[in-house]
């Protein structure tokens, strides 16, 4: 592993060296802390690409044998190794992008998608490089593997070779031009208020038949792409509207982007094979002034409702880490705990366990994948009513984005807060579980709350 020390820098600035890239990947804390994102990393020039859709997976092109989760095992195993000695941060190398919500029908039996924009189920790059950002230390470096080749020597000769190239389109790239918020769309909902709060009662119903305990029930909001406003851009505006600790920005080929800000960490996994998951669920938005400020959290705080959301998930991820973990290794080290983001308040719980021997990152995903934060209890019937209320697929949305190290380690987020550009449309997605009590006028209005920030960013209504 070649390591070489940069000067420390914004990765939003340098990240716009790769924007224009086929396929890249920037995952970068925009709210730093030890605690919630304390490293950032770009990932260019993938040396291959993982791709999965209706028609099958591929790799570079080529279709393979095997389900996603299978070929994206066998890719990372093709290459797997120890952590390196001298690694500064957690990811040195591997696989990074996204996983669909829709790559859910592949772990289990669940009704075809609906027709919709041409979206991968999984999208993942290889990659050999790596730029990395310790916002906590505030220091930067290049990590250059060598892979794919085999031997040693070779693999020194391409670390250097690939560090140079790299370093040579960093040092060519003028700085990114102040931000210009003059570009702007209107926004047009697939559903009107009355029929969302029909189909959120509707979901009520199947609460008080009996056939779950909870459903994140989500709209959509559509746009035209603004004139001269870039994927790049777009991603600026948003994380100076709303800067979270699992932000990215992934690169996809002319016709898709992802934009994404999102708060909630999926699955965390360490090379020991430490298991940490964090979901959110309850939200209220921040105050006009520190007393309403307050009011709102206390309010949160104190919420029965909100706090019960929040306790059955607890309880789906709990069933769903102990598929994969060691006997009596599961553990709550946080329940509804108040964290504070740019623009709402959230209740957040940690589940912690620990992977059995034999397993790796991937049979951990297939175990928990969707996320249950965004999907409901029981899982499988709560995403049965989902295709039944939501009329478009949700794609990236409530998919997961993140890397897997070549180390097996992993993190990754919960894909909220998260606009997506297919062709020249933007999508902003947003929703919230539905309960025994809810009133669908309330559901409604607090999925506003989350999505105010994907609406700005796109109608020009700078901080």
């Amino acid at each position: 592993m070649l390591v070489v020390p940069l000067a420390y820098g914004d990765p939003i600035q340098l990240f716009r060296t790769f924007a224009d890239d086929p396929v890249a990947a920037l995952l970068h804390s925009a709210a730093p802390d030890a605690a919630r994102g304390r490293y950032s990393y770009i990932a260019a020039e993938p040396y291959e690409v993982l791709r999965a859709d209706t028609t099958g997976v591929t790799r570079d092109g080529r279709p393979v044998a095997g389900g996603p989760f299978a070929v994206l095992a066998q890719a990372l195993a093709d290459h797997a190794g120890p952590t390196p000695a001298d690694a500064p941060v957690p990811f040195t190398g591997g696989a990074v992008g996204f996983l669909s919500y829709e790559l859910g029908r592949h772990v289990e039996r669940l009704p075809a998608p609906r027709p919709g924009p041409p979206i991968p189920d999984l999208l993942m790059g290889l990659y050999d490089v790596v730029l990395a950002f310790d916002h906590v230390a505030r220091a930067a470096w290049l990590l250059s593997s060598g892979l794919p080749e085999r031997t040693e020597a070779a693999r020194t000769r391409r670390a250097k070779v690939r560090a140079d190239a790299i370093l040579a389109r960093l040092a060519a790239a003028p700085p990114a031009p102040a931000l210009d918020w003059s570009a702007t769309a209107r926004w047009t909902a697939d559903l009107e208020r009355a029929e969302m709060e029909a189909r959120i009662a509707r979901a009520v119903d199947y609460i008080h038949a009996g056939d779950i305990f909870q459903a994140n029930i989500t709209q959509i909001f559509r746009a035209p792409c603004p004139d001269g406003l870039s994927d790049y851009d777009l991603y600026r505006r948003l994380t100076a509207l709303s800067p979270a600790p699992f932000s990215a920005l992934l690169t996809a080929g002319p016709d898709l982007a992802v934009i994404s800000a999102s708060p909630e960490r999926f699955l965390r996994l360490s090379p020991e094979g430490i298991i940490e998951t964090r979901p959110i669920k309850g939200t209220r938005p921040r105050g006009a002034d520190p007393r309403e400020d307050e009011r709102f959290a206390a309010e949160l705080r104190d919420s029965a409702k909100d706090r019960a959301e929040n306790l059955m998930i607890v309880d789906l991820m709990r069933n769903d880490l102990g598929r994969v973990s060691r006997l009596g290794s599961v553990e709550v080290p946080q329940l509804c705990a108040l964290e504070t983001f740019a623009s709402v308040h959230h209740l957040v719980s940690e589940v912690r366990a620990h992977l059995r021997p034999g397993l790796g990152a991937v049979d951990l995903l297939r175990a928990s994948f969707p996320g249950g934060s965004i999907t409901g209890a029981p899982k499988v019937r709560a995403m049965e009513i989902i295709h039944e209320l939501e009329p478009a697929p949700r794609g990236v949305y409530c998919g997961a984005i993140g890397w897997i190290g070549f180390d097996g380690a992993m993190d990754s987020s919960i894909v909220i807060r998260t606009l997506t550009r297919t062709g020249q449309t933007l999508m902003a997605q947003a929703g919230g579980g539905i309960v025994a009590d809810s009133d669908p006028a309330a559901e409604y209005e607090e999925s506003l709350i989350k999505m105010q920030p994907l609406l700005r960013a796109v109608t020009g209504d700078a901080p």
